[in-house]
């Protein structure tokens, strides 16, 4: 059992993790209160790979632990340009929270704020302007960015689909 776990750990190494959010969450009983923790985290390559997943337990250390496992269960692979940006603008809504993420020229960096700018950079990309709409609550802004980017097709994605070459588009 232990070279299952030796096996596992350097894949592991190869994704990138971020705390999104870690929040005390309270169950009021007849008996008192009950304190539970909830981890929101994202993981990511740097090369267009990236995930977010949640977890809850007793403990904050227990709570990251689920919440990177989820997070490695719901990987996306994002569409790159030039391997810095996104092909083209895209909206995100999870919630009521709405993300807009457009392409930027070489050298702008990542403007973003918050739970998005983790996504974005854990995703790999380099140049591009988010701007968050609606709710602000970390962890739906950090789906709705995911959601944005896997909404987004390069030219030639659109033109494999339509049976086109990408002059024809």
């Amino acid at each position: 059992m232990a070279r299952t776990e030796k096996v596992m750990d350097p894949k592991k190494k190869l994704l990138d993790e971020k705390v999104i959010n870690i929040s005390r969450v309270t169950k009021v009983t007849k008996g008192g209160r009950h304190f539970r923790f909830s981890a929101a985290m994202a993981v990511g390559d740097g090369k267009g790979l990236v995930g977010i997943g949640t977890g809850k337990s007793n403990e904050v250390p227990e709570a990251i632990k689920k919440g990177l496992q989820a997070a490695n269960k719901n990987l996306v692979k994002v569409a790159l340009v030039d391997n810095r940006t996104i092909p083209h603008e895209a909206i995100g809504v999870c919630g009521r929270a709405k993300v807009l993420i457009k392409p930027a020229p070489k050298g702008t960096g990542i403007i973003a704020g918050g739970a998005a700018r983790a996504v974005l950079e854990l995703a790999g990309i380099k140049d591009i302007v988010a701007k968050s709409l609606g709710s602000n609550t970390k962890v739906n802004v950090a789906k709705a960015t995911l959601e944005a980017l896997k909404s987004v097709r390069t030219a030639e994605t659109i033109a494999e689909l339509r049976g086109k070459k990408v002059e024809e588009l």
